[in-house]
């Protein structure tokens, strides 16, 4: 199997990380959200358990850190019955080879984000014309070739149901990618949003390094259904969530979370989409 995985050519560390990298926070007694650098990536399992799942999978070279980290959080050796992932951008699935060869276990994605896994279609090309701020800029340099899973990754269940995440369902919510996916628990009403919506204004590189929280649409550099996005957080608002991980800025919950949502789905016109670019 190991033969098969590759990642695109353009795979490469990104210098780019905020004040926020290496911070854990407990949202839940069984979600823990991690930053490696400007991602988000979320474990969900009580700790020192054996059965848990991590959602993404971080930035290009951050696999040491995650597995150090699932080791400190569930014990020596311990590995994930599963990874799911939100979507398959570079900053997602930065770590997904060298974590899937060294625990050996599945990785589940929506059915349109396949091509993107598998080797056979590469995301459209990040628009550092569309106006935001330096990272937008920079967005060129960021990878989009698409890496291939082989048949260690398989859709997701047609049914709603989350692989090894009882309690979990997962919501189709695509616009800053076909085949973007976020996660709801009904008992708690917590939702794992992804890149749906994310908590720091991530274009522009101040807001990215101070991770100065303000409620946001989807990145911009790399969204490129602004339409669909739109529907997408419409669609989360509805589920009047208690707390969000999203994969970008700090944890949410609360009254910030209900009239930041509402805002963002009132005005998601002039706070989330660009006056301009190739994707508007």
């Amino acid at each position: 199997m190991d033969e098969e995985l590759s990642y695109g050519s353009d795979y490469k560390f990104i210098p780019a990380t905020s004040i926020s990298s290496g911070v854990g926070i407990t949202v839940a007694p069984d979600v823990y959200c991690h930053t490696i650098q400007i991602v988000n990536i979320c474990l969900i399992g009580e700790p020192d358990s054996d059965e848990f799942v991590l959602i993404d999978a971080g930035m290009p070279g951050s696999a040491d850190d995650i597995i150090s980290l699932t080791e400190e959080r569930y014990g020596p050796e311990s590995r994930p019955k599963a990874i799911i992932l939100t979507h398959g951008h570079f900053d997602h699935v930065g770590a997904i080879i060298e974590l899937i060869k060294h625990w050996q276990v599945p990785v589940y994605a929506h059915e349109l984000e396949m091509p993107f896994l598998t080797g056979k279609t590469r995301y459209p090309e990040p628009d550092s014309t569309v106006e935001g701020g330096m990272v937008a800029k920079m967005s060129p340099m960021f990878p989009n070739e698409p890496i291939n899973l082989g048949t260690s990754v398989q859709p997701l269940p047609s049914d709603g149901s989350c692989p090894e995440l009882p309690g979990f369902s997962w919501i189709h919510t695509p616009g800053h990618s076909p085949g973007h996916v976020s996660f709801f628990r009904e008992e708690d009403r917590m939702l794992i949003a992804g890149d749906a919506f994310i908590t720091v204004r991530q274009d522009s590189l101040y807001k990215v390094l101070t991770q100065q929280e303000e409620i946001n649409g989807p990145p911009r550099y790399l969204t490129t259904d602004w339409q669909a996005a739109w529907e997408s957080v419409k669609k989360l608002q509805n589920l009047y969530p208690a707390s969000a991980v999203t994969g970008h800025g700090a944890p949410i919950s609360g009254e910030p979370l209900t009239s930041g949502l509402k805002n963002l789905v009132d005005n998601f016109d002039k706070l989330a989409i660009p006056d301009y670019g190739r994707y508007i």
